[in-house]
């Protein structure tokens, strides 16, 4: 291995044995992060080990909520292929492990996976954790390039893949500057399965061999797809308390002032339409206090998707602030327009397939550089609207509640376009069966 990894492995080693010790103290002080931190250093129960059976043994690794939702496509597609494997889902946060927990667990009796917290990129936790879990093949997902992770898998013989690989324009930018470092890991990689052609020049031009790179869409179209269940829609609008045709705004995923943006919008929006609902859903929720001021601040009333589940609750005030995880997608069902945030600043957007396969018209900003593809898809079918601040917004929002047959219209070409890229999530599965074949 040349300099460029060994100068890693002695930095993440020192960052290891420098934070490590105060973040155990504050776990056993607080509590929190009791579960997972034997997990967190590569250490797992045998009574957790035991829990996986089957062969081959795929260890899927995805960071939080939307990188599991593409693994749970993969994985019912590898299902598909090998009944007998055995699956491994490994997540870094909280909200991924919890998502992870509950989607998979729905399926059936036995769930899919043996869900997981990945051990943290330090030589010694990633060879504890391969030794233990003995996968015949690592599966990162999207942008997971673990170099300690990647070089003791190659060390023991495991097979390596990168799968529904993106490297968005902002990032490349980073991995540019570490090249040495990248290219002699992703040398060590089987197979690597982007999404589209920018993210397979992207990983070959920081090293990547091409011979290896494959492009099989986004798999995420799958699982969408899937779950638009009209069941949903009608559950949603119980939930929220949602009768006739009263318009819904649905603002999903948003960042830092793109609240107060939609906050200005909405007060414009309901000089129009009055009965207008607006369903606040930040990235963060632990945003929520700070939200609930700014609303405040506005002269608005709330009430938080929290309180809506307890019984006898109903919603009453104009606004909604989702501050529960993993709902976003059920939510889009009920919006009759629909705003993705992250892209009103530039911080590279968020997914706007998770509305468009409602049929929904989708609102995006000028910043979408994460999800390339699914904004050239939108944009190739008229199926998504752009906006370059929030007047403009306010402007074309107002426009489609005035004009509802014209929303319809644009949320069928969108919905067509996801339903169009279905597929991707068996292709993704069939690299990791040809490597373990």
């Amino acid at each position: 291995m040349n300099i460029a990894y060994t100068a890693y492995k002695f930095l993440s080693t020192s960052l290891f044995l420098l934070l490590f010790p105060p973040f155990w103290f504050y776990s056993r002080i607080t509590g929190r992060y009791s579960q997972s931190i034997s997990q967190r250093i590569g250490l797992y129960p045998d009574r957790l080990v035991r829990t996986i059976s089957g062969s081959p043994r795929i260890w899927i690794h995805a960071v939080s909520v939307g990188e599991v939702s593409s693994a749970i496509a993969i994985i019912e597609s590898l299902k598909a292929l090998m009944p007998d494997c055995a699956v491994i889902l490994s997540t870094t946060t909280e909200h991924g492990q919890a998502f992870a927990k509950n989607k998979l667990s729905a399926h059936e009796r036995q769930p899919m996976a043996t869900c997981i917290y990945a051990p943290v990129d330090f030589i010694l936790s990633a060879r504890k954790a391969l030794s233990i879990l003995k996968p015949d093949v690592l599966v990162c997902l999207e942008t997971e390039i673990w170099p300690n992770w990647l070089v003791e898998a190659n060390r023991l013989g495991i097979k390596t893949a990168l799968v529904n690989g993106r490297i968005s324009v902002r990032t490349i930018k980073g991995y540019l500057k570490i090249r040495p470092l990248m290219k002699a890991i992703l040398n060590l990689v089987d197979a690597f399965s982007m999404i589209n052609k920018a993210d397979a020049h992207h990983i070959e031009m920081i090293g990547a061999p091409g011979e290896k790179i494959e492009i099989n869409g986004n798999a995420k179209y799958d699982l969408l797809v899937n779950q638009a269940d009209a069941r949903i829609k009608t559950k949603m609008e119980s939930i929220y308390n949602i009768k006739g045709d009263k318009p819904v705004f649905v603002a999903g995923s948003t960042r830092r002032s793109e609240e107060k943006i939609i906050l200005d919008v909405y007060a414009k929006i309901i000089k129009s339409f009055p009965e207008t609902i607006l369903i606040l859903a930040p990235r963060h929720v632990e945003r929520v206090h700070y939200i609930k001021e700014l609303i405040k601040e506005q002269g608005f009333s709330c009430q938080l998707k929290s309180d809506l589940d307890k019984q006898n609750c109903l919603r009453t005030a104009p606004i909604v602030i989702v501050d529960t995880i993993g709902e976003l997608l059920n939510t889009y069902s009920i919006a009759s327009i629909v705003f993705c945030g992250g892209s009103l600043v530039p911080l590279g957007g968020q997914n706007i397939l998770e509305a468009a396969v409602w049929g929904k018209p989708v609102f995006y900003g000028p910043s979408m550089e994460d999800f390339l593809d699914a904004r050239e898809l939108l944009d190739k079918t008229g199926g998504g609207i752009q906006v370059k601040d929030g007047q403009e917004l306010t402007e074309k929002a107002i426009y489609y509640l005035a004009n509802p047959h014209e929303a319809v219209a644009i949320g069928k070409l969108a919905a067509q376009a996801v339903i169009s890229h279905k597929g991707a999530a068996g292709k993704h599965a069939d690299v990791i069966y040809r490597l373990l074949n």
